[in-house]
């Protein structure tokens, strides 16, 4: 017995050491990348200095590192025309997020059924690809006639926003579902519904997490569009406002607040990709 347990814990070794070994490899593999990636945000903040302090354009249009800290430490204090920083963040993430749920349970369910049957997709398809190419601001004023100038008309905007790049890529993703695995489910006796839920769904996954990520981007760009009207707070509106007054400071800490958070937020997709995906892309 004892012979077989060390037979057995030998066999294991290998094994184990083999992973210790990929696992090592790729670190190795991503700290250089991490450097690179270091290097480049550095370089971008030396050469942000270097023009701002020269002088080589014009503190109007490229503020300094410095001059940016101070009006993000003032604002962060001070807040922002009756509104700390806080509120001005959670305001434009409640109507993204908002947004961004609404369109996750209205799309992919959709998507994935107009990808799977070709009545319901003949009947959803002539209004998604009419709004589609269309600038949020075309429609923008329909919303706000038909929902006042209030959150609602944002949010429907935002979702409209996000809406379209999910259902069209699970509509894309039922079509590209291997039809010997459809089949199969089929030949041992599976129902329509249970190839829907067992084989479609689970193979759509990847793609489905990825236009995610893909409709977050567009929702966050269309917010500035969002919060252009009857606002009062918002990141978005900050910007706005602040260009409207030439305070290009604070300009630059509303966008780089933007960037961080939206990174954040796509950072949180991948990591639930490569929770309940970590096939994808392999």
């Amino acid at each position: 017995m004892k012979k077989a347990d060390t037979l057995t814990s030998d066999a294991l070794i290998p094994e184990q050491s083999t992973s210790a070994i990929a696992v090592k490899k790729r670190r190795k593999r991503i700290q250089p990348e991490k450097m690179i990636t270091v290097g480049t945000v550095a370089t971008i903040m030396v050469l942000w200095y270097v023009v701002t302090a020269l002088g080589l354009v014009s503190p109007m249009l490229l503020p300094s590192p410095l001059a940016v800290w101070t009006a993000f430490v003032e604002i962060l204090f001070n807040g922002y025309k009756g509104f700390s920083l806080l509120q001005h963040i959670g305001t434009s993430l409640w109507r993204l997020l908002s947004a961004f749920g609404l369109a996750i349970i209205a799309a992919i369910p959709l998507g994935l059924l107009s990808g799977y049957n070709t009545k319901i997709k003949a009947a959803l398809d002539p209004i998604i690809n009419f709004y589609r190419p269309l600038p949020p601001l075309a429609y923008y004023t329909l919303l706000v006639m038909g929902l006042g100038i209030a959150d609602a008309s944002k949010v429907a905007l935002l979702f409209l926003a996000a809406f379209a790049p999910i259902y069209v890529s699970c509509v894309s993703a039922v079509a590209k579902v291997n039809t010997d695995f459809i089949n199969s489910a089929k030949t041992v006796g599976a129902s329509q519904t249970q190839v829907f839920f067992h084989v479609i769904l689970p193979s759509c996954l990847p793609d489905i997490l990825t236009s995610l990520r893909t409709a977050l981007s567009v929702a966050y760009t269309t917010l500035v569009s969002a919060e252009m009207v009857a606002a009062m707070t918002g990141i978005g509106w900050l910007v706005l406002d602040a260009s409207n007054y030439l305070r290009s400071d604070i300009v630059f800490v509303g966008i780089i607040i933007m960037g961080i958070t939206g990174i954040l937020l796509d950072k949180i997709i991948v990591i639930v990709q490569n929770k309940f995906v970590p096939w994808a892309g392999k």
